[in-house]
Order: C-alpha cells, then sequence, then structure tokens
C-alpha cells in the first residue's frame, strides 16, 4: 500500500502524462500523415515523370528507325545480299547513334543480320531472338532472351529492350524488309533515369530486379513485377527504406511478346523508389522531442505535486515512523506530540499509552522466555509439540539439530514431512509411544538422512479440552544402535575365531590322550601340526585383539630400528608355513637381490606380514599360489602380498582397512573374523612412516600392500 505523499505524486503525474500524450500523440500523428503523404505524392510524381521518359526514349526511337529505314546503302546493301557488309554497316549505324540493337528483317518476320552491343561477330538466326522482328512499324518494348551459340555472350542473359521498326523502302529482293533498332535496359539506362527524376529506378521481370540504380543489398518488402495497374508499397534495399511505385511498362509501351526458350512473362514492371530515411529520421526527432516534452511537463508536475503533498502529509509522517517503530518492536521511544490536526493528536494519545503498556508487558515476557529458552537449550534432547492434527506447533533447537530442520521452515508443517518412519508405511502417529513409555523408531529426515531415535511422547492438556497437544521428546541412538550391532556382529565373530579353533585343540588333544599308542608317525604328525595351526590362529586373534585394544587406548607404540626385510619375511614365512601347507596354499616369495636394510619395528612388521598373509589364506582357494615379494622404490620398500581370492571391490578399497570392516567372499571361510588384522596393519605400516592400499590383480584376486623406509635414506 503506497503513502499518501507517493500517491499524492503519482496521481499528478498520470495526470500531466494523460493530458501532454492527449495534446502531443494526435499532432505527432497529423505531422507524420502530412508527411508521408508528401512522400507519397512525390513517388506518383516520379512515376508519371517516369513514363514521360520511356515514352520519349520510344518516340527517340521511332525517330532514329526512320532515318536507319531510308538510308540508300542500307537498302543497297540489303538488296545485293551482302551479309558481312550489312553487319559492318548496321555495326557502325549502332554505334553512331548509341544503340544497343540495329537489325533489319525481312518479310517473313526472320533476322538478316543484326548487330548488338556486346556482339563482335555478325548475328542472324538463331543467334537473335526472331521476335524482336514484330516491331515492324511500331514502337514498344520486348522481353528477350538473345543467345549466341557458345553461350560466352553477356547479352544471353534475360533482359527487357525498347523497339521500334519502320519498313524499308520496298525492294524486289527483299520484299517487306524492316529495320529495327533498340534499347536495353541497363543499370546505366536506371542511372540515368535517377538523375532525370531524382528517385531511384528499376525494372523487374519475372519478380527478379534486371535493371536497377538501387545500391546493392537484400530487398524485403513486395517485389512483384507483374502488376496489372499502378500500385505503391513500401521496399527494403540494404536494411534502408523506399516508398516505392510500380507501374506495367505496357502502361506507358505496347508489349512485343516473345521470348526464345518460351518464356512466360508478357511485360515487365519499371519501379520508381524515394528514399525515406531521412523522413523515419524526423518521425523520431519528432517522436523524441514530444516524449522529452511529456518528461518535462511530468518532472514539472511531480515537483509540484510533491510540495503539495509534504504540506498535507506532514503531521502523518510522525505517527507513520511511530507506527513503524511499534511494529519493529522497538518500545523505548514516545510517540511525538502532534497538535495541528485535533484528530491526528488524539490518535497519537492513544498510540503512546499502547506503547507504555505493551512494553511493560513484553519485559515480562522476556523475562519468562530467556529462562525457558535457557532451559530448553540446555536439554540435549529434541522436542517436538504437535497440534490434533499432527502439526508442528513447538520445535526446540535440539531438535533442529537432529533433524536438520529449522524452526521458521517446520512450524506449521506436518510431523512426516520432517521425520517419517523408515521401517513402515505409517504415519509417525501410528507408531508413536503411548504417554509415559519409550519406544525406538528409525526415521528417514527431509534431507534424506537416516537415523535411530528413542522416542518418549506425553499429552500437554486432556483431550475433552477440545485443543489435544502432543509433546514427542526423542534423542537420537544412531551411533548406540550402530555400535550395539558391530559390537554383537564383532563379539559373535570373535566367538566364532576362537571356538573354531579351540574345538579342533580339542578334538586333536583327545585323540591324541586316547589313541596316541596306536597312532602311526604320520598320523601323529598330522594331529600335531592340526594342533600348532589352532595355536598360529588364536595367537594371531589374541595379538590383533591386544593391538586393536591399545590403539584405541591410545598406548599404541612402535620402536623403529634398522633391520634387513629379509628377516622380516622369514619370521613371517615360519609362523605361517603351517597354516598354509594345510590349505595346500603354495608361497612364492621374490626379494631383490640385494636385500634392503629397513627402519621398522622388527616385531610389528612381522605382524603385518602375517595378518596379510592370514588374509590372503582366508580368502585364497585351496591348492592356490600366494605371492610374497618386495621392490625398491627409490627411497622406501613397497612390499606385497597376493592371492586369487575373489579380491575387494573398487568401492571398499579404502574402508577395507577401518575396524570392523569385513572383506566380502563366496565361500563361508569370509563370513567371520575380528575385523581388526587389516586396521592393524594400518596402524602399524602408518607409525613407521610408510602407506598401505590394496589393489586388483590381473588374472583376479587382490594385491595388498605397505611400504617401509630404507634405512639409507632415512
Amino acid at each position: 500500500m503506497r503513502s499518501l505523499p507517493a500517491q499524492m505524486v503519482l496521481t499528478s503525474i498520470a495526470l500531466v502524462l494523460l493530458t501532454a500524450i492527449a495534446a502531443g500523440v494526435p499532432s505527432a500523428w497529423l505531422v507524420r500523415g502530412k508527411a508521408q503523404e508528401q512522400a507519397w505524392a512525390r513517388v506518383q510524381q516520379g512515376m508519371r515523370a517516369t513514363e514521360a521518359l520511356y515514352a520519349a526514349n520510344l518516340r527517340e526511337l521511332t525517330a532514329l528507325a526512320t532515318l536507319t529505314a531510308q538510308r540508300p546503302t542500307l537498302r543497297t546493301l540489303v538488296d545485293g545480299g551482302d551479309a558481312s557488309g550489312t553487319w559492318s554497316y548496321l555495326e557502325e549505324l549502332r554505334g553512331g547513334a548509341g544503340l544497343d540493337l540495329v537489325a533489319v528483317c525481312d518479310g517473313g518476320g526472320n533476322v538478316l543480320s543484326a548487330a548488338v552491343s556486346g556482339l563482335a561477330v555478325p548475328a542472324a538466326g538463331p543467334d537473335i531472338d526472331s521476335t524482336i522482328c514484330r516491331a515492324g512499324e511500331s514502337a514498344g518494348h520486348i522481353v528477350s532472351y538473345m543467345t549466341d551459340q557458345d553461350g560466352s555472350d553477356p547479352s544471353s542473359m534475360p533482359g527487357v529492350w525498347l523497339l521500334a521498326g519502320r519498313a524499308i523502302d520496298p525492294s524486289p529482293s527483299t520484299p517487306g524488309a524492316t529495320v529495327v533498332v533498340g534499347s536495353r535496359m541497363t543499370d546505366d539506362a536506371a542511372s540515368s533515369l535517377f538523375e532525370r527524376t531524382g528517385l531511384e529506378q528499376s525494372l523487374i521481370l519475372d519478380g527478379k530486379v534486371v535493371a536497377t540504380s538501387l545500391p546493392g543489398g537484400s530487398r524485403t518488402g513486395e517485389t512483384s513485377g507483374n502488376a496489372a495497374s499502378r500500385e505503391t508499397s513500401r521496399l527494403s534495399v540494404g536494411g534502408l527504406p523506399y516508398y516505392v511505385g510500380r507501374t506495367p511498362l505496357t502502361q506507358v509501351a505496347p508489349s512485343l511478346v516473345g521470348t526464345a526458350e518460351g518464356a512466360a512473362d508478357e511485360g515487365a514492371t519499371m519501379e520508381v523508389a524515394l528514399p525515406v530515411s531521412d523522413l523515419a529520421a524526423a518521425e523520431r526527432r519528432l517522436l523524441l522531442g514530444l516524449a522529452a516534452g511529456i518528461v518535462l511537463v511530468a518532472t514539472a508536475g511531480s515537483v509540484l505535486a510533491a510540495l503539495l503533498s509534504r504540506r498535507i502529509s506532514r503531521p502523518l509522517e510522525s505517527l507513520v515512523a511511530a507506527a513503524e517503530a511499534l511494529r519493529e518492536g522497538e518500545l523505548s521511544v514516545a510517540v511525538p506530540d502532534v497538535g495541528e490536526v485535533r484528530e491526528i493528536s488524539l490518535v497519537a494519545r492513544a498510540l503512546e499509552v499502547a506503547r507504555q503498556d505493551l512494553r511493560r508487558t513484553l519485559d515480562e515476557l522476556r523475562e519468562e522466555k530467556t529462562w525457558t529458552d535457557e532451559l530448553l537449550e540446555a536439554i540435549v534432547e529434541g522436542i517436538v509439540t504437535l497440534d490434533d492434527e499432527g502439526r508442528i506447533t513447538y520445535i526446540s533447537s535440539g531438535a533442529e539439530r537432529i533433524t536438520g530442520a529449522r524452526r521458521g521452515n517446520a512450524l506449521g508443517l506436518p510431523c512426516d514431512e520432517i521425520m517419517r518412519p523408515s521401517d513402515t508405511d505409517r504415519p509417525l502417529a501410528d507408531v508413536m509411544p503411548l504417554p509415559g513409555r519409550r519406544a525406538t523408531i528409525n526415521v528417514t529426515f527431509a534431507d534424506g538422512r537416516r537415523a535411530t531415535l528413542a522416542v518418549t511422547g506425553a499429552h500437554l492438556m486432556p483431550p475433552d479440552q477440545g485443543s489435544d497437544r502432543t509433546a514427542l521428546v526423542f534423542r537420537d541412538v544412531t551411533d548406540a544402535e550402530s555400535m550395539h550391532r558391530v559390537m554383537g556382529h564383532f563379539l559373535a565373530n570373535v566367538s566364532h575365531e576362537f571356538l573354531t579353533p579351540l574345538t579342533a585343540l580339542a578334538a586333536s588333544t583327545e585323540l591324541l590322550r586316547d589313541q596316541a599308542p596306536d597312532l602311526s608317525r604320520d598320523e601323529m604328525q598330522e594331529l600335531l601340526i592340526a594342533l600348532h595351526v589352532g595355536i598360529l590362529k588364536l595367537h594371531t586373534l589374541v595379538d590383533n585383539l591386544l593391538e586393536g585394544a591399545s590403539i584405541e587406548a591410545g598406548r599404541f607404540d612402535v620402536s623403529v630400528q634398522p633391520v634387513t626385510l629379509d628377516q622380516i619375511v622369514a619370521e613371517a614365512v615360519s609362523t605361517m608355513r603351517p597354516l598354509l601347507d594345510r590349505q595346500g596354499q603354495r608361497l612364492v616369495t621374490s626379494l631383490p637381490e640385494e636385500v634392503p636394510v629397513v627402519l621398522a619395528d622388527r616385531r610389528r612388521t612381522t605382524q603385518v606380514v602375517v595378518n596379510l598373509l592370514s588374509n590372503a589364506s582366508r580368502y585364497g582357494p585351496d591348492e592356490s599360489d600366494i605371492e610374497l615379494g618386495a621392490d625398491v622404490t627409490g627411497p622406501s620398500v613397497r612390499v606385497y602380498v597376493a592371492d586369487r581370492g575373489p579380491g575387494v571391490p573398487a568401492g571398499q578399497r579404502d574402508s577395507v582397512f577401518h575396524r570392523f570392516v569385513y572383506r566380502g567372499a563366496g565361500d563361508d571361510r569370509s563370513l567371520y573374523g575380528a575385523g581388526l588384522g587389516l586396521s592393524v596393519v594400518k596402524a602399524i605400516v602408518e607409525s613407521q612412516g610408510g602407506k598401505v592400499g590394496v589393489e586388483a590383480r590381473a588374472g583376479g584376486g587382490a594385491e595388498f600392500w605397505f611400504t617401509l623406509p630404507v634405512a639409507g635414506d632415512a
């Protein structure tokens, strides 16, 4: 809603603009119409002048045809049948008279000889359109497609010719012979007409411009050349506007129709064009002047209206400012007493009383709200209140943090738009716990996050009072639930890892106890190997559990000293040999010829190799090869263990070294494990300044690697 001063100013401006437009637009329209009327009158005048010039050209051609037909020499040459001499004489007459065509026709309407501008040889018969012979005793124009034998003559282009003919004095050898003279309408002819009329000239044939004085450029607008009567239109050439008038050339001279190859057009159209760029510029100046005048008058009227509205609205401005301050909560500034108008003064006093009462009330509410907000901020749980339709009426800061919703956006929305149950299509209201009870609900938030909430519900008001509201207090227990599941899985796997070797140990021990005297040496050896493998598995598991506990407790430490790599490899191979032999797996080692000295904790690095070999044995198939090798790469040694197991998917290669992450495979042995071995590998290697990684192996399987610094480069 606009203010009173603004409405007064806008109203004054509108009145001034309407007045200026009502006076200026008709004037501009009349002036523009008058200018266009004068321009069209000039076009009509130019059309008449052009018609007169065409008629004068035809009369001049008729006179030249008469003089040429009366020349005795011409009659003698025609009677003698001297074609070469006739052409030479005609060419001389053509050049002297400034004509484009001088021809002699026999009584049958055939061309005996013709001198044509642009042809350096005699023309007769098929070299020139015999329709020109129709000129006879008349004058007119002809649409001609004169063509020489090889097509190299420029006169082969279609054109419009003005012709006049006269009969040669009767001759016994050539009775009915006539002489025809003509002028071709070219750009030069059009330019000559332009110089004489002051208007651009064009000739149009079959919709194409064959002669023009206009500059080059694309033509847009009406360009038809077959008008039945005079017409006017607009035209644009090269982006410049023109007013044009067109008249069929038959209005000035009869058409001696005839074209080689059977042209269909029975005439041509002459066109005069008046450039109106200056007229358009004058119209623009007129419109700009009118617009400037309107703006000037509107500005003056606006200034006067502003001064008037200022005097009228001054008593209201201080009240408006006071009302705005009250609306924005600024209650410390008193409402001024405006005494110029009695009614306005009464309104000011009423506002001041309301301001004082409102300030006292707000101060009390602020104290209560501050205490409540501090209490709610101290509660980490989320608190949401819902009306009887399940819409949010309040959301605490803790609820904002948990759900990711903002109070300004969440208020008034259904609770299911902020968090909806993930495990069912039922709304949240159907799965909420009864008042005073607690439930664990999996939900999906508006931003797509999933979480597990521990929810408690309560009624704020008895239902029989008509405005039942429900309060939800919830806590994000996602991490706790996740850790509970992980630990349960971990304990189950560790229990299985302990139970399997312990069961094997118990069975082997019982067998030794009961049947030792009856067992052969090979059977005894097999039982001892089984006992050793079980103890080895338990030892590796206990080592990983202890290392994992020390890493978690922050007490993990390494003692880095120079040690040869073959010592570490030999100890790890010796430890893992029984397990590999039991699985029928072959260990292939590949170490450099000069085994480097590395900086490492010997015991812990041996544990790294043992863990990688154990991992390769677990996931590699029986009777397969496991490769253990090392490469020296600059200041470090890269140690790798490669198997032919199922490999590690590309999306899991970064997370496989985390705790409680299990490498998936296709056999039952992959389903168990503590999930600590690779995390211990990563912790030990990185504590020694190295790196770990896993890559896909050509032909299938995985290659786990780690690096150690060379002692000489440390």
